[in-house]
């Protein structure tokens, strides 16, 4: 018997157990996204198979994407498609030409449909005179920055599946995330700094009803390499979980652990090849700087007041959309090319009205005041403005039904976004519904299509960016046909 085999095994298991746990309390797990190293904007170097080894696939119009989603689903016919006829169909059953047989959910199943009317104003707003809901002043004033796209649609007509949808191509659960998509093609722009953070809003004004959970996946790198999945930030304690240095700890004696941690890492690399073990080389290296750049990052006392009053009085507190709107300002200054905020609260089945006061307020002013500073500093020609939830509401009523107080049902046949920025033509509207905003009529978009455009607009053919998965070059819009939006591009 070979009396040194039982003590090599345990030497490799201490070691194994040594190289996967020890960067832990830098954050290892929650930074996982933090390693291109030999990536610029301009030239993007390969280092994973797809990734785009030979530059963009045309000229980039914008640099970096903030995508504010809105989970839950707000109103379309509330918000932005405004129906004026429909106060002559109060309280009437939809027409069944107009519904067609479309699939319901469980809540409207077997249900009376009535129709129940915005009771919202709606007015031309700025030079082009885009229609906007009184719900949203703030927004108003930078109506001609906007491009409302009144044409989307979507497959799914339950929360999650939606969502998933959006965020990740697929209503499968496991599929990689646009800004993973974008990390994994284009690669990080600061070294310092994650090239792909999420911010969940820590509280909203519409109630908390009817708030489904976020599911991880959302932001997930799926079958993509780990270090492309999003980093989350907390609105609260340490923005990154575990970044901050256990009591006792001090800056020079966690330099030489992980110099000491990095180096075993390295023969572990050299023996087995394991590019996973690269990926926590680089983790804890990034962490090792986050330690530094986030705290400054997320330190707003160097901002000037008139600039916080930009974004509304609730910018001062902690966890709200206000404060991450600011938050994703200073992070795509600092080269941080994709930042998600999600705001829940939208799903109004009753009370809507109420309700949905409470979350335009939450978002007005924000997303208006980050158009506006994104503008002053120059920012907003190379940065991409989505704004968005997973489908619409329906034209008839769920609930009580009086003229000031209804509800709305899902309604993934047509519901409306808007994009701002990043070479996006502003000051119009795309697509068009009919008089009962329940079908579209004119310019389909259906939520590959919005996909499509946005990469793009970073310089990206949808159809070459790739990535071989279970026998199949998987990509962001699938198999299925997708198109990028030309009539709304500069």
């Amino acid at each position: 018997m070979d009396t040194n085999q039982p003590t090599d095994h345990r030497r490799g298991f201490l070691k194994d157990c040594l190289l996967h746990h020890c960067g832990m309390g830098l954050g290892a797990t929650a930074l996982a996204s933090l390693l291109s190293q030999n990536h610029s904007n301009a030239n993007p170097a390969a280092s994973d198979a797809g990734e785009l080894s030979g530059g963009l696939h045309f000229p980039a119009r914008a640099k970096r994407v903030i995508f504010l989603f809105m989970a839950g689903a707000p109103s379309q016919i509330d918000l932005f498609d405004h129906k004026p006829e429909l106060h002559h169909q109060f309280g009437k059953p939809l027409p069944p030409s107009v519904s067609n047989g479309q699939r319901v959910t469980a809540m409207t199943k077997g249900k009376e449909q009535l129709v129940a009317p915005s009771m919202f104003s709606f007015a031309p707003q700025g030079q082009s005179g885009l229609v906007m809901s009184e719900l949203l002043p703030h927004l108003s004033k930078v109506a001609d920055e906007l491009c409302i796209v009144k044409s989307l649609n979507t497959d799914a007509i339950n929360h999650d599946p939606a969502k998933t949808l959006f965020c990740t191509g697929s209503q499968i659960p496991g599929k990689a995330s646009l800004g993973s998509w974008l990390s994994y093609g284009l690669g990080r722009m600061n070294e310092n700094l994650p090239d792909f953070v999420v911010m969940n809003s820590a509280f909203w004004t519409g109630g908390t009803g009817n708030v489904q959970a976020l599911y991880s996946r959302l932001w997930g790198s799926g079958f993509l390499p780990s270090k492309h999945q999003g980093v989350s930030f907390q609105p609260s304690g340490d923005p990154v979980l575990f970044l901050s240095n256990p009591p006792g700890v001090i800056p020079p004696s966690r330099q030489h652990m992980l110099d000491l941690v990095s180096e075993l890492n390295r023969q572990h690399l050299d023996e087995v090849g394991d590019p996973e073990i690269k990926t926590t080389i680089a983790q804890q290296e990034m962490a090792f700087r986050m330690q530094t750049s986030v705290p400054e990052l997320t330190d707003l006392s160097d901002e000037p007041e008139h600039v916080l009053a930009q974004y509304g009085p609730e910018v001062h507190k902690s966890g709200s959309f206000a404060r991450n709107c600011l938050l994703a300002r200073r992070m795509v200054e600092r080269g941080v090319r994709f930042v998600q905020l999600f705001h829940r609260g939208w799903d109004h089945h009753v009370g809507l009205p109420k309700k949905l006061r409470g979350q335009a307020y939450d978002v007005d002013q924000a997303s208006a005041g980050l158009i506006a500073d994104l503008k002053q500093r120059g920012l907003l020609d190379d940065t991409l403005i989505v704004f968005g939830g997973e489908f619409g509401r329906t034209t008839f009523c769920q609930g009580k039904l009086t003229p000031t107080d209804y509800g709305r049902d899902h309604h993934p046949r047509c519901f409306s976004a808007w994009m701002a920025g990043g070479g996006i033509k502003g000051g119009m509207a795309y697509g068009q519904t009919d008089e009962f905003s329940y079908n579209i009529v004119e310019d389909p978009v259906h939520i590959r299509d919005l996909n499509a455009t946005i990469l793009h607009q970073l310089g990206i053919d949808h159809r070459r960016l790739t990535f071989p998965f279970r026998g199949l070059d998987q990509r962001l819009t699938g198999v299925e046909e997708a198109h990028v939006v030309k009539d709304i591009l500069m």
